[in-house]
């Protein structure tokens, strides 16, 4: 039963109960509007004439089978203007076995999800989970009406009408919940980490750290170590998380396809090119994706989104052209956009942002730290890069104090050996940065042997 004083109230609260967000409603409502008026008996104006039948006469006919060429007279028809003729017969038998009117709001609505669901599963998806209107009023254009003028134009007016009826329907949204200060941290530094790699060319040094990384991880996707002269973009993604101590709740891969079944067991993969991406998400993209439609295709290439705003965002990627390690700029629903690995790092942050705190407190308790509180400082202050995945990696590994090694060059040598450490050129270089830290790496490598 619609409820509402108008049509455009009962069209908004159907497809809110729909299931559909505030903008996908509003901007599937924008493309209705400018389809038909929101009138579900119209007939294409210029058709009119042409069959000499108004909107009534000719709704009439069509109910009473005194017309009998409704699917295949080439007339738009109804709320979304039908015309192709496998969709009119649709609506036209979906109309009889519900016993309405071809014409009946209801009965149309019903019809335009069932279609949805049933034919335009991917534009459903999208519009259920639609966080701008552009975005949504632009895929029910191109991938659902798909009328023969899509240019700028178009999209914009078509923005316009869903951003009217969105101001005039769409309640209050609670204010959302304000990202803690631990996720943000978080997705900067899987950011920071990539954008660090920028430049890389196979074979240089950002590369080779790009690959230690990877390589140095326990344990290896299907066992294979990753070669200088491989396609790495996959490999790139797994080492950003890996340095950033997320490896566990990411997984890792050095084939895009793999990682792409390895997000969906682990329940983060995003099955919608529409979809608004996060710092830090991993874009994948597939380079034979026609544009038309949800892409479904295979994965050819992946990285991480390393900054958003508005219908666009940018992708720091390895193994770009010529082999480097660079930035794509992305319009939310483009072309060649697969889907998305989206960590939950609302969760990952909560359950790692005490876990250095937790490898302090238990080195300390074994006797292998003596001064517990200078290193929560020192982990707390950033200014030692990846302290905090050295401790947590050393206290999983660490079940008592050993004799402490003799030389800092020596700990990292037994940390290196142990798993703990994959980068030993960056701890050889800066170990005399931060006060203490030489002596920190002889008590871990001491007690990791």
């Amino acid at each position: 039963m619609l409820t509402g004083k108008t049509n455009e109230e009962k069209i908004w609260n159907y497809l809110a109960a729909a299931g559909l967000t505030a903008c996908g409603a509003a901007g599937l409502m924008g493309n209705l509007y400018a389809e038909s008026g929101l009138v579900p008996a119209n007939l294409q104006n210029t058709y009119e004439k042409k069959l000499g039948y108004t909107d009534a006469t000719y709704t009439a006919a069509v109910d009473s089978g005194a017309y009998a060429n409704f699917a295949k007279d080439g007339a738009g028809y109804g709320l979304a203007q039908w015309t192709y003729h496998t969709r009119k017969a649709a609506l036209l038998a979906f109309a009889k076995a519900a016993g309405k009117s071809v014409g009946d709001l209801e009965t149309q609505l019903a019809f335009l999800v069932h279609e949805l669901e049933s034919s335009f599963s991917a534009v459903l998806s999208a519009l259920k989970t639609a966080r701008t209107i552009e975005a949504a009023s632009n895929t029910v254009l191109l991938k659902f009406e798909r009328p023969a003028n899509q240019g700028e134009a178009v999209k914009l007016k078509r923005v316009r009408y869903g951003q009217m009826y969105y101001d005039k329907y769409a309640k209050p949204v609670p204010v959302p919940v304000v990202m803690s200060a631990e996720e943000r941290a978080l997705r900067q530094k899987v950011v920071g980490i990539i954008n660090g790699w920028v430049g890389a060319t196979k074979g240089s040094a950002k590369h080779l750290d790009i690959l230690a990384a990877y390589n140095g991880h326990k344990p290896l996707a299907r066992g294979y170590k990753v070669q200088k002269n491989d396609a790495y973009c996959a490999a790139t993604v797994s080492a950003a998380y890996i340095r950033a101590g997320i490896a566990e709740y990411t997984g890792t891969e050095c084939g895009v396809e793999k990682f792409i079944a390895i997000a969906k067991t682990k329940g983060i993969w995003v099955e919608n090119d529409a979809h608004v991406p996060g710092l830090g998400d991993a874009c994948v993209y597939d380079w034979q994706d026609s544009g038309v439609g949800d892409c479904t295709g295979a994965g050819d290439h992946i990285g991480i989104v390393s900054a958003v705003g508005g219908d666009a965002f940018t992708v720091t990627e390895g193994n770009m052209s010529g082999g480097k390690v660079g930035t794509r700029k992305m319009r939310v629903d483009g072309r060649y956009i697969r889907g998305f690995i989206c960590p939950d790092f609302a969760a990952i942050a909560k359950k790692v942002s005490n876990a250095p705190v937790e490898a302090i407190d238990k080195l300390a308790k074994l006797g292998v730290l003596n001064s517990p509180n200078y290193w929560k400082q020192a982990v707390a202050s950033g200014e030692v890069w990846c302290l905090d995945l050295l401790l947590v990696k050393a206290a999983r590994k660490i079940s008592k104090a050993g004799p402490r090694s003799s030389t800092p060059e020596n700990g990292i040598g037994a940390l290196v050996a142990a798993g703990v450490i994959d980068t030993p050129e960056y701890w050889l270089a800066h170990y005399r940065d931060y006060p203490s830290l030489g002596a920190l790496l002889c008590a871990l490598g001491g007690a990791v042997k």
